[in-house]
């Protein structure tokens, strides 16, 4: 349990608990850190790389990519899970001379499972390798970009999208089919529309909207027309004249994309369209194919998003079938994954429909057969099944809502045990059935280890440890994670880094770092690198809460933000900061929120609408208005503009600018094509209509949460406007100019 600190009774054992951990230990040297090491990673670091685990070969031996050492080659490594022994599994390194410069042998643009066909994109055209026999050949020679190359389960065929429509190529004789042809500037087949790669597949989908069946016989694809979709301008000012990016982006309100989903055979042919009305007002989630292939289920969703249904669509007519409806009073969410049994007998999904998120098993036909899991906590991820033995294994944070652990349950619902151990968070990779699992583990105090343990939790033995040998001879800032009580009796999750020579006399600044979205919380138990050492070192408190919608209260505290986004936000933000005014080790004169995105949206609030408790805000890309930002996003937390007014008025940072009061930065990309620098802009325009001071400090051609040497100067700016104005220090420039700084780096 966590350590409550109460809003309502204050006692000085935290202070004396803090002073204690400032005192240095005796009888040994202790180093201090320099800027080198925290920022550049000089030498000597403290915290080294863990071995590069990626998965599994078999229930006994893990797969680890280990470089060159010694007469070991490079490449993937099976190694045996209880004696740490490990054979070359995949020896990529032999690939290079035959593929050529400009290829990296191990980064292949898709594979089969086996790994005996590999397919590489170069200067916009797709290569082959036949690792069987090392036979190296071209797939494509066009003017145009062939994307997202994925081969299908058998190998025997590679698709892609060209210009906006599906096409596949027959590895075997390297003929060439196109599966559609309508493709167009607002038509598009198998390449995903600007809301649905944002907000439905997500960004790591880079647009493919395709999906191979597990026998390669068939693809289901999405049809999207942008036809009626708002086009927004982003302005390029390179050059001399400058130029425009157009993007069809629906705002809340707004017309969406209409979407088919269509089936077609790998060999080409009609297209077999789902019976589905393609300009209803509609969503439509991942699908996932059936192991046998004989159906695609695809997740459907209304415009309200209160309503969730999962069909069973046949490939061959289109023809659709109901298998599962869920229904909630605030919203629902698509699922990102199914489980589904051998030999057709069930399937298992992930869902929050009774408030907290538990899993479910359902035979084929959607019949609930049982319920696995249950009670106020939250399963994070199903990771295996072993069915012989009838046994479920997932992770959840059920021992605390900022730890996450590895569990196993019956598929009959009983027998849940807990196979992690310690006051830990434990990231894990599971073996196919079970029989295994390796835990990469730490907490705020505890740099990150790595073990293999049994599938019923005995360690078998530990494989590596981050922590330098030096760390523990380092003066290192003490971390804590706490829960601050707050009138509406929620216990808030917290966690600060304090000072490096905290002294409870003294009064420090505070930094509070903050995401704050809907179930989308920012405080766990887990290692935070060295990269917070610095401002620890120069005298800053930083800190990180959540409020009672971040996910750590369920989906029965998300839901209270249905409608209503801004509110419990600055209101529960507004009272850990009441906490914070009445610690004496506080200058209340100095409290700073920052954050990005809904952070950013967030730290503009804190500025606006609870300007009489933050004194200073850095708000990055943020949202001001939510009117401004997509439909799918939006009217899932708030309905829309005509059925909310009121809410989108109350949620609006713009709405609030006339109590802002403080120093407020501003940071935005300028070609931002998510949340669009738009949102800034009439925030400040309201601003300066109201004679406010504030900063803004814009990127030229940057992006939503961009990178590079614009990344390195946010770095160093963001420092400069701590020392300014929270350190009352004079800023080092020396140090934190030119090149080399490593931003958002964790060690």
């Amino acid at each position: 349990m966590h350590r409550t600190l109460s809003l309502r009774l204050r006692t000085t054992l935290p202070l004396l608990l803090f002073a204690m951990l400032a005192l240095p230990a005796t009888g040994q040297q202790k180093y201090r850190l320099t800027f080198d090491q925290i920022f550049r990673g000089a030498e000597p670091r403290l915290i080294g790389p863990l071995p590069a685990i990626t998965g599994w070969a078999d229930d006994d031996r893990y797969l680890e990519t280990r470089r060159k050492d010694g007469e070991k080659k490079a490449g993937v490594y099976a190694v045996d899970a209880r004696t740490g022994t490990g054979d070359l599994f995949r020896d990529v390194e032999q690939y290079r001379a035959i593929v050529g410069p400009g290829i990296e042998p191990g980064s292949p643009a898709s594979s089969n499972e086996a790994w005996t066909r590999l397919v590489y994109a170069k200067e916009k055209d797709l290569f082959l390798l036949n690792t069987e026999t090392g036979e190296f050949k071209r797939l494509t020679n066009t003017p145009s970009e062939e994307k997202n190359p994925v081969i299908a389960p058998d190998g025997n065929y590679v698709a892609f999208t060209r210009d906006n429509n599906l096409y596949g190529i027959n590895l075997a004789n390297g003929r060439e089919t196109q599966y559609t042809s309508d493709g167009s500037d607002v038509v598009s087949n198998g390449w995903a529309s600007w809301l649905y790669y944002e907000e439905i597949l997500g960004r790591p989908s880079r647009y493919r909207a395709f999906w191979w069946s597990p026998t390669g016989a068939h693809l289901a694809f999405f049809r999207f027309d942008d036809s009626q979709v708002p086009v927004f301008p982003l302005f390029n000012a390179e050059g001399v004249h400058g130029s425009v990016e157009h993007t069809r982006y629906p705002k809340a309100g707004d017309p969406n994309p209409a979407v088919r989903v269509g089936v077609v055979p790998a060999t080409g042919g009609p297209v077999t369209w789902a019976a589905f009305h393609e300009n209803d007002d509609q969503y439509f989630g991942m699908p996932f194919w059936t192991p046998d292939g004989r159906a695609v289920w695809v997740q459907w969703m209304n415009r309200g998003q209160d309503t969730l249904k999962l069909y069973a669509i046949d490939p061959l007519s289109g023809r659709k079938a109901l298998v599962y409806e869920e229904r909630q009073h605030a919203w629902v969410e698509f699922f990102e994954s199914i489980k589904f049994l051998g030999n057709g007998t069930g399937y298992i999904i992930k869902t929050d429909k009774d408030g907290w998120t538990h899993l479910y098993l359902h035979a084929m036909d959607g019949t609930l057969r049982q319920r696995l899991t249950g009670g106020k906590w939250s399963v994070a991820d199903l990771m295996a099944v072993d069915e012989k033995n009838g046994r479920a294994y997932f992770t959840a944070k059920r021992e605390s809502s900022t730890r996450t652990d590895l569990y196993r349950v019956g598929l009959d619902g009983k027998g849940l045990t807990r196979l992690t151990f310690g006051p830990y968070t434990h990231t894990v990779k599971v073996s196919p059935s079970g029989k295994h699992f390796v835990t990469t583990y730490g907490n705020v105090a505890t740099p990150s280890r790595m073990a293999v343990c049994t599938g019923g939790g005995t360690v078998v033995r530990e494989i590596a440890d981050s922590k330098h040998p030096r760390f523990d001879s380092t003066r290192v800032a003490k971390t804590e994670l706490f829960t601050i009580r707050i009138p509406d009796g929620y216990d808030l999750p917290a966690v600060w880094t304090l000072p490096l020579d905290f002294d409870p006399a003294k009064r420090y600044p505070v930094i509070i770092t903050v995401y704050g979205g809907p179930l989308a919380g920012s405080v766990a138990d887990g290692w935070k690198g060295i990269g917070n050492q610095w401002l620890a070192m120069e005298g800053a408190i930083q800190m990180a809460v959540d409020h009672r919608g971040s996910g750590h209260f369920g989906k029965e505290g998300g839901a209270l933000m249905h409608r209503k986004l801004g509110t419990w936000e600055v209101k529960d933000y507004g009272d850990a900061v009441r906490w914070l005014r009445s610690q004496p080790f506080v200058d209340s004169t100095r409290i700073c929120i920052t954050g990005g995105s809904y952070g950013g949206y967030t730290t503009c609030m804190a500025l606006t609408a609870g300007a009489d408790l933050f004194t200073h805000g850095l708000a990055l890309f943020s949202v001001t208005d939510w009117r401004l930002y997509d439909s799918h996003y939006v009217e899932r937390y708030m309905d829309s503009p005509a059925e909310n007014p009121e809410g989108y008025r109350a949620g609006s940072a713009i709405t609030h600018a006339e109590k802002y009061k403080g120093v407020l930065r501003i940071v935005h990309g300028t070609m931002d094509d998510n949340v669009h620098m738009q949102n800034s802009l009439q925030l400040i325009g309201k601003l300066e209509d109201l004679n406010k001071r504030f900063e803004f400090n814009l990127y030229p051609g940057g992006r939503h949460g961009f990178g590079g040497p614009k990344a390195t100067h946010l770095q160093a700016d963001t420092y400069r406007f701590y020392y300014t104005y929270l350190l009352n220090k004079e800023f080092p420039s020396t140090l934190f100019e030119g090149p080399g700084i490593m931003t958002g780096r964790r060690r």
